[in-house]
């Protein structure tokens, strides 16, 4: 048997601690920050609820009629350009309805001069000159000219004795160019060096 008079260790238990930590000078007692957040009933916690699941439905329909209206923009778009490609050429092809029409008209005479045909013929060139000034699109006649490969195209090279190498001696076949952009380039012949 135990000896009663023998003391016996107790076993560990945490004391509570009869001092609080010193309060910052900013922090607030515990009680102080459960009374800073209201109490809600049902009711109310219900109500709140619904009220966030209303304002995230009208933002989700904001953002749908946004996203709707990115997409008939995309499509307007589309739209228009696909009409500005079809109908692109549609001022240059009004304009050469007058060289169709001289052009019809000189072949409606039935008795004619060459000269008479002459004149037909350089007018129609005249009104095909005014259109293609109207639109940009420009003559590439390089002949005495320093040959350029992107705006000509050597079919024969020739030995000249008078004419650097790489001039354009004859234009066999005009060039064009719409503002910058060849269309089509100068069929030339060039000049090469004796032996060359």
């Amino acid at each position: 048997m135990p000896d009663p008079n023998q003391t016996q260790s107790a076993p560990f238990q945490l004391q509570p601690e009869t001092e609080s930590a010193p309060a910052s000078p900013n922090s607030e007692p515990a009680g102080e920050m459960a009374n800073a957040i209201p109490a809600m009933t049902l009711e109310q916690a219900l109500e709140a609820l619904n009220a966030a699941e209303l304002k995230a439905q009208q933002k989700e329909e904001a953002w749908l009629r946004a996203r709707a209206d990115t997409e008939n923009v995309r499509k307007r778009a589309a739209s228009d350009l696909a009409q500005a490609r079809k109908f692109a050429l549609e001022s240059f092809a009004v304009e050469l309805l007058s060289v169709t029409d001289s052009l019809e008209a000189a072949l409606q005479v039935k008795e004619a001069s060459v000269e008479s045909y002459r004149s037909g013929v350089e007018l129609t060139a005249r009104q095909l000159a005014s259109v293609f000034e109207k639109f940009h699109i420009t003559a590439i006649n390089p002949e005495q000219e320093k040959f350029d490969p992107n705006r000509h195209q050597a079919i024969a090279s020739l030995e000249d004795e008078v004419q650097p190498p790489n001039t354009v001696l004859t234009v066999m076949q005009k060039g064009y160019a719409l503002h910058e952009r060849v269309l089509r380039p100068a069929l030339v012949t060039v000049s090469k060096g004796k032996g060359g």
